[in-house]
């Protein structure tokens, strides 16, 4: 099950680098964006990605970045 466990936690490291790269080519960080250590250490094959906490003006730009997306 550990090796199990190490490729559900890889697999998501590259989903959060993926997403962070993504969000930040239109202006959005996420300071707190990574995986959920507490899932990481459960024995689901993939942790939770963590979004995490932000101020108002990333969450306003993340607003207008989705808002762009669904044109």
């Amino acid at each position: 099950m550990v090796a199990k466990s190490v490729e559900g936690v890889q697999a998501v490291e590259d989903v959060v680098t993926r997403l962070r790269g993504a969000l930040a080519a239109l202006g959005v960080v996420l300071p707190s964006l990574r995986i959920d250590p507490l899932t990481a250490a459960s024995e689901e094959p993939y942790p939770l990605v963590e979004l995490g906490r932000c101020n108002m003006d990333t969450a306003l730009r993340l607003v207008a970045a989705l808002g762009e997306a669904r044109r």
